[in-house]
């Protein structure tokens, strides 16, 4: 009789653990999205438009000449690669990275190269062109200084123009060793679908010298966002917003008050449905690093409290997509003992939340880079470079938002 007990406790155990299993591999399973370029790639950044899904990368086959590239998602395959620059002296950077946008037939593109040895300095190369390489790549920024020039983030604005913005350290001097003197400044231009320039400002002349920079177009207009760097080193995120024929001055989307003395490379990231914007970002103020996600329903006038989306080994690298004016899903990077994760969850402005997924391991080191998300008609898609053994691997998954709720 014992041992009937025994063996029925058993079988009642492995039926709850394989239940656990298959409720674990549920709520991890992605479809991968084969991409037969991953072993040389690294740098991803997806962007959408028009309903199609596009992913660029930074070639390294060769490190002396490295490539910027992209292909498009199709029936769910990527399609052929397209070569859009290669050249040598580029600043190759983990947080740093190329990009492409496009707008109405035309693709604009950018890279970062060396303007000097010896120190710190590298330009902004960009190209508008008919979704096809170029050599005509020439300087975003008016200037001709041997500064640090990048963390560019652009978007489709009106007509068949871009809006672009970027860090400019064109009034900082770096030494050999890294040190910073004099403040970098945000700047933001409009370029046509010719390549030209048009109206280079700038919206603040202090912010944090290495913060991803992001670009949202609302119902209301253009809003950028940042970290910004205050004169006694407090690096909150704050938002400008264009209105009229001029940018408002930086105000802060939450009084996060973190004091740190150096960049934590780490910036914000915004998406825009309408009037709705969402805006997910990194701090580590009070010693508590965590994750935040804000709300705001009229094109970042005003902004609702905080969610908190983690504060448990949280890294930050984080990226956010609107489903709908309502709810919104943010991916982060976050770390558990020795292992690090990428999560993605769900988030309603009222916040509550869907369940936490867990797209994939990954490497907490530079060579991870920043995770890429987008969210294209009922998918969420992915992106990120996998290290094993000190081989990198770029690969793509995606998911039904529907399972994310």
């Amino acid at each position: 009789m014992k041992n009937t007990i025994k063996i029925i406790g058993l079988l009642y155990m492995i039926l709850l653990l394989s239940a656990c299993d298959n409720k674990l591999k549920k709520e991890t399973d992605f479809q991968e999205i084969p991409f037969e370029e991953g072993s040389n790639a690294v740098l991803p950044h997806l962007t959408s438009y028009a309903g199609q899904l596009y992913l660029s990368w930074v070639d390294t086959v060769s490190n002396s000449n490295p490539s910027l590239r992209y292909s498009k998602l199709q029936n769910g395959k990527w399609q052929p690669q397209v070569l859009l620059a290669s050249g040598k002296n580029w600043f190759v950077n983990w947080a740093d990275y190329p990009m492409i946008a496009m707008h109405k037939g035309k693709i604009l593109s950018h890279y970062l190269q060396l303007s000097t040895t010896g120190k710190m300095a590298y330009d902004i190369k960009f190209n508008v062109s008919d979704h096809q390489g170029s050599t005509h790549y020439k300087l975003l920024h008016s200037d001709h200084t041997a500064t640090e020039h990048g963390f560019v983030s652009m978007i489709p604005y009106r007509d068949s123009s871009f809006l672009v913005t970027w860090l400019d350290g064109r009034n900082m001097v770096t030494d050999a060793h890294g040190h910073h003197s004099g403040t970098m400044s945000v700047r933001v231009a409009e370029v046509t679908a010719q390549g030209e320039i048009k109206d280079e400002t700038i919206v603040d002349d202090s912010a944090c010298t290495c913060c991803q920079t992001t670009t949202s177009l609302t119902a209301n207009g253009p809003v950028v966002l940042y970290r910004d760097c205050t004169s006694d080193n407090i690096r909150d995120i704050v938002i400008v917003r264009k209105v009229g024929n001029g940018w408002t001055k930086p105000v802060p989307i939450h009084a996060d008050n973190w004091f740190i003395q150096g960049c934590p490379v780490n910036g914000p990231k915004s998406a825009a449905f309408g009037n709705t914007l969402a805006v997910a970002w990194f701090t580590a103020s009070d010693e508590t690093p965590r994750v935040q996600l804000v709300f705001s329903g009229n094109g970042g006038e005003q902004f609702m409290d905080p969610i908190l989306i983690s504060n448990k080994g949280v890294l930050g690298r984080v990226d956010v997509a609107l489903v709908d004016t309502d709810q919104a899903i943010v991916s982060w990077m976050q770390t558990e003992g020795d292992l690090t994760y990428l999560y993605a969850m769900l988030v309603n402005k009222d916040g509550t939340t869907g369940p936490l997924r867990k797209v994939t391991q990954l490497s907490s080191s530079r060579k991870s880079g920043f995770p890429q998300m987008e969210l294209v008609g009922d998918q969420v898609y992915f992106a990120w470079v996998e290290l094993q053994n000190n081989v990198t691997k770029l690969r793509t998954v995606s998911k039904p938002i529907n399972q994310f709720k």
